[in-house]
């Protein structure tokens, strides 16, 4: 094993505060609720996130790093109760019986030994299946950032690595896109050896329609986090920001940004035809909101959250800015006979995290939500916002509603339509969010025909529920 780097976790903002990991699974009936919860919330809301079972060595990048924990709650009949789990994978299991942490974090690439965790386990990389949570074909899967996910049950228990009966080895991304037209969920994967890009297509049946297919033009490893998808592509953006193993072993950052590069963006038929390719100024995203076909000329409508470079962290590229520096929501037109990129700037509020109404991917969209920087609280981190946002973007323009949450730091919203209503005006947005005074955590519920109300009701959490990243609204089958 290597030789354990100098590392202080109390020193590193993101396992400290708001961001700081719990270790501890809960179980809560009959949840203190303020205000009145609405009939037609019926399911349950899951968010998964990094949280490191035990204190980590070596290095910790946010959001990357950190074993998976599923927080959620369910919703029935004016009531709620609250069950969280660690995503358990081998690894984790292995540290548990140690009762320590074996694996450094990505940066540090400390890797165990056979004596520490066994042969089977030595010298492979941690699974961290701690960024996202989806359903589909009735599997409840936890996503890591380009590996395989890991299923769970409906009472959040890990049943272990998902792998499409063996059709998909190497995995997928965080970020797969769930058709609600044909029910296919579209998805990729990259890696640090050829095929550095792949995507796939698995059936609304959980059966592999099309199995890993190389993307043309990429021969070198790129960090690609999120997709969109249309009715006849699949959108992926991929921004100057290639692996460089040889500099995270010389104890450099693995992510290195080359903007002279720019930024591509692969328009990939569903059908398997040639990927048409347009070439832009660098840039990178994070997330997509969605994007569609136009009907009138063939271009494909793309917008996402922009920003300048990316940052990953001390030992990043000197060229990124501090911070990531100013970003925003915009709006990519792609001409696929032309190659060519045309970007408008919808909002530079600083956002991130958004989401539509996910009965709209891959079809025309006006509203979407995102968490935002009100621009008052001082002392936000990089991942924490205190204000949502909502807009309505149509041709005559693009409306903006606001809350400010105070004194509450509020996570990604998420939609959960009125059943049988087809409106995404009609039903409720959901969030966590924690109280920076005193470290309390709440699910709020936000009116979608008048989110800048703010919220009509308040689930008290009994546990803090660290900062994190994505989730979903699952309602009860009838």
């Amino acid at each position: 094993m290597a030789a354990r780097t100098a590392f202080d976790p109390t020193r590193t903002a993101h396992l400290n505060g708001r961001f700081a990991p719990v270790t501890e699974e809960v179980d809560a009936v009959d949840l203190e609720i303020t205000g009145e919860l609405p009939d037609e919330l019926d399911g349950v809301y899951l968010r998964n996130g990094p949280n490191p079972r035990f204190t980590p060595i070596g290095s910790y990048l946010y959001p990357l790093d950190g074993d998976g924990m599923i927080h959620g709650v369910w919703l029935s009949r004016g009531r709620a109760r609250y069950r969280n789990r660690f995503v358990r994978t081998p690894a984790m299991i292995a540290e548990e019986k140690a009762g320590r942490a074996l694996w450094g974090g990505l940066q540090s690439m400390l890797l165990p030994g056979p004596d520490e965790v066994g042969d089977v386990l030595a010298n492979t990389f941690k699974p961290l299946p701690d960024i996202n949570v989806v359903q589909h074909a009735g599997r409840l899967l936890a996503l890591a950032e380009s590996d395989c996910p890991f299923r769970m049950s409906p009472d959040l228990d890990t049943l272990g690595k998902e792998t499409f009966d063996g059709q998909l080895p190497a995995g997928i991304t965080a970020h797969p896109k769930i058709d609600p037209a044909t029910g296919e969920m579209a998805v990729f994967c990259y890696a640090l050896e050829p095929p550095c890009l792949t995507w796939s297509v698995i059936g609304p049946d959980g059966v592999v329609r099309r199995g890993p297919t190389p993307v043309d033009g990429v021969d070198e490893p790129q960090m690609v986090h999120d997709m969109a998808l249309t009715a006849r592509y699949l959108v992926l953006v991929l921004a100057p920001a290639f692996f460089d193993i040889t500099a995270a072993v010389n104890g450099g950052s693995f992510v290195a940004w080359r903007p002279s590069r720019g930024t591509r963006i692969a328009l990939i038929p569903r059908d398997g035809g040639p990927v048409r390719w347009a070439d832009d100024e660098a840039f990178w995203l994070w997330h997509t909101v969605n994007a569609y076909d136009d009907p009138d000329d063939g271009r494909v409508v793309l917008d996402y959250v922009q920003w300048p470079a990316l940052t990953l962290g001390p030992g990043g590229s000197p060229d990124v800015p501090a911070g990531g520096g100013h970003h925003g929501l915009t709006r990519a037109v792609v001409d696929p006979a032309a190659g060519t990129v045309v970007r408008t700037r919808l909002d530079d509020a600083r956002v991130e995290l958004p989401r539509i109404d996910d009965r709209s991917i891959g079809s025309p969209h006006h509203r979407l939500a995102v968490a935002a920087d009100s621009g008052r609280a001082d002392g936000l981190l990089a991942g924490e916002y205190d204000a949502l946002r909502w807009y309505d973007i149509r041709a005559t323009g693009t409306a903006v509603q606001a809350w400010d949450a105070g004194d509450l730091s509020v996570g990604e919203p998420v939609f959960a339509p009125t059943p049988g209503t087809h409106s995404s005006e009609r039903g409720h947005w959901l969030t966590f969010a924690t109280d920076r005074t005193d470290s309390t955590s709440w699910l709020l519920v936000l009116p979608a025909d008048d989110p800048a109300q703010g919220p009509v009701t308040r689930v008290r959490i009994p546990v803090r529920v660290p900062l994190g990243l994505h989730g979903t609204w699952l309602p009860t089958e009838e």
